[in-house]
């Protein structure tokens, strides 16, 4: 259990100095007491003043998106949702929203049932029952990437992909990169469907043609690069955008392990700017999700709901982040083993380029 004494040390004030910014005292600065509160709510502390704020409750529901640790792609998201919401004396609860759970229970009943005055929904798909739910919903609601559409009790929050993946495309498109491949997320998912479509449209403005062996869809885990890099690399992909950093991760093992370097060869750009991505070697160009601030977002839109506020949505914008992955294009020469190793994957067929 996280003390007071816990959080001093952390910030490397006295003891007295905490206590009196958890409980609202006047003789110390609203910065010093925002500072204290925000470093609280992130050890995990409880006061016992917010503990009685037990009528004044929210509701995080995740599925499928990794978030423990700092690293993880949706842990600075409920962070950011859980300090604006405790500043407010909102308590918040994290719960997993499994498919059993989502069959058993009807949305709005649970929410309900638990005394949850709205709930933020983070990870979910197109096909998951819930979001079938929310088309009628009565209960303040927020999803990240994805939107219901027609129903004012629900608000999309996201990062502009648009405008991301064009960032993208252009930053390798002046590195002199013209067949550039794109490894998308996983199907059933709006945002995996708005990337794709950014990429066709910003392919098409730098008259850069689009063939069926330069795209496909994986999913957001590293391992999914092994299945499509030979394709790309058997095309004459110069560059190869991923929909996450850990897909960009994947991309450069496989890269590498064909003889490709990274940049010299193959130029790598990532999605969503996770911690992992200034480690890797080379540290990853990659479009920045500002995460915490989708959190914050996710807070003001859900109580801005509750107040019979009707949010449709709120996009931040994203930022390219250059770092030492992408380089000026240098072609190579795609060898047998290559398109050998492409048509074993796919059967002996490599879609676009009429090799059978």
């Amino acid at each position: 259990m996280v003390t007071i004494k816990d959080i001093a040390v952390k910030l490397g004030i006295a003891v007295s100095t905490v206590s009196k910014g958890l409980n609202g005292a006047s003789d110390i600065s609203e910065e010093l007491r925002q500072m204290i509160i925000d470093t609280a709510i992130e050890m995990g502390y409880r006061s016992k003043k917010m503990k009685k704020e037990e009528h004044k409750k929210l509701c995080i529901f995740i599925e499928n998106m990794e978030y423990d640790d700092s690293d993880q792609f949706g842990y600075e998201i409920i962070l950011g949702f859980k300090k604006s919401a405790l500043r407010d004396n909102w308590e918040v609860s994290l719960l997993p929203a499994s498919s059993e759970l989502q069959s058993q229970e009807k949305y709005d009943t649970y929410l309900l049932k638990h005394g949850f005055s709205g709930a933020f929904l983070l990870g979910f798909s197109l096909e998951d029952e819930w979001m079938h739910h929310l088309k009628k919903t009565k209960m303040p609601t927020v999803l990240l990437d994805n939107q219901i559409s027609r129903n004012s009790n629900v608000c999309y929050i996201g990062t502009d992909n648009q405008e991301g993946i064009e960032l993208a495309i252009e930053h390798l498109y002046k590195l002199g990169h013209r067949r550039i491949a794109f490894l998308n997320g996983s199907p059933n998912s709006m945002v995996t469907d708005q990337r794709h479509q950014a990429y066709l449209d910003s392919m098409a403005h730098h008259k850069l043609e689009v063939t069926r062996d330069l795209f496909a869809f994986g999913y957001y885990v590293s391992d999914c690069a092994k299945y499509h890099v030979p394709d790309f690399l058997a095309a004459g992909a110069t560059a190869i955008l991923c929909g996450s950093d850990l897909i960009a991760q994947g991309v450069i093992k496989e890269c590498r392990a064909r003889g490709f370097r990274v940049p010299e060869d193959i130029s790598v750009v990532g999605c969503d700017d996770i911690p992992l991505a200034q480690k890797l070697d080379p540290p990853l160009t990659t479009i920045r999700q500002d995460r915490e601030a989708l959190g914050m977002c996710a807070y003001i839109s859900l109580i801005s709901l509750n107040k019979n506020v009707s949010v449709s949505k709120t996009l931040l914008r994203p930022k390219l982040i250059k770092r030492d992955s992408t380089a000026k294009c240098t072609p190579y020469q795609v060898t047998d083993e290559l398109l050998q190793e492409a048509r074993k994957l796919h059967k002996g067929k490599i879609l676009g380029r009429g090799l059978e």
